[in-house]
């Protein structure tokens, strides 16, 4: 009869720890991250039509810093695939004044009147991630991201005002190494960039990141976002420097 009481009660401890694993690897399944922090270009031209306009340096008007904000969303289905949908708006405005008259999508602005000219790039990304292994210090993922990008340049001054508006979509390739420095510390490096004749993206980013408690972790670190393409229509380029803050929470 001890025995017999011996073996339920190991029996139902087995069960129980098997179950609050369970809830609490289902409690991580889910994940929302948000990133701001203020940033800079070194490089916006913009050319509309590319062949035929006039080059504009957007950059040269106004560097920055500009404030940016991006937010995304996990779901783990299991310690091998997940998915991630990522939301990151960027808009800038700056004020020139050019030289000489800018032909901008049909229409001239004349030389000598300043005008604002707005710069928004907004990316909506539907990505897959795939981790081969994991060995408690090093997490290697791949995948693939499904982006839309919502982007629009407008020119406004005193006698005119003009928008060209693009949207479109861009696959992306997905990489991420996740490295364990001490139990709390991580470092990370995650890379999303495709390059083809018709333009190239890049979106990185290296951070270091602290555990503060088993649902949520906080870091610092660097963003770079470069690309464009270069047509008949449109040529854009521009070359974008983020400063981190992020944090991330579990649920």
């Amino acid at each position: 009869m001890n025995r017999i009481r011996l073996c339920l009660l190991v029996t139902f401890c087995l069960v129980s720890a098997s179950a609050r694993a369970a809830e609490a690897d289902a409690l991580r399944r889910c994940r929302l991250d948000v990133e701001l922090g203020p940033s800079w270009q070194t490089r916006n031209d913009v050319r509309i039509p590319g062949v035929g306009g006039t080059m504009l340096a957007l950059d040269e008007f106004d560097k920055g810093p500009f404030f940016f904000q991006r937010v995304s969303g996990w779901y783990r289905f299991n310690e091998r695939h997940a998915l991630r949908a990522l939301y990151a708006p960027f808009s800038v405005t700056v004020r020139g004044t050019p030289a000489g008259d800018v032909l901008f999508d049909g229409v001239t602005f004349p030389g000598g009147e300043p005008f604002d000219a707005t710069y928004q790039f907004n990316s909506y990304r539907l990505a897959y991630l795939y981790t081969p292994s994991r060995d408690g210090r090093w997490d290697l993922t791949f995948g693939f991201s499904a982006k839309v990008r919502d982007a629009r340049v407008a020119l406004a001054g005193a006698s005119r005002t003009h928008a060209y508006d693009n949207v479109g979509f861009v696959p992306l390739l997905l990489a991420r190494v996740e490295v364990e420095l001490s139990p709390r510390l991580q470092g990370l490096l995650d890379v999303e960039a495709l390059a083809a004749p018709q333009g190239r993206a890049e979106d990185a980013t290296l951070q270091l990141r602290y555990r503060i408690s088993d649902g949520m972790d906080v870091g610092v670190g660097y963003r770079m976002v470069e690309g464009g393409a270069d047509n008949d229509k449109v040529l854009t380029f521009a070359w974008l420097h983020y400063l981190v803050a992020s944090a991330s929470v579990y649920f």
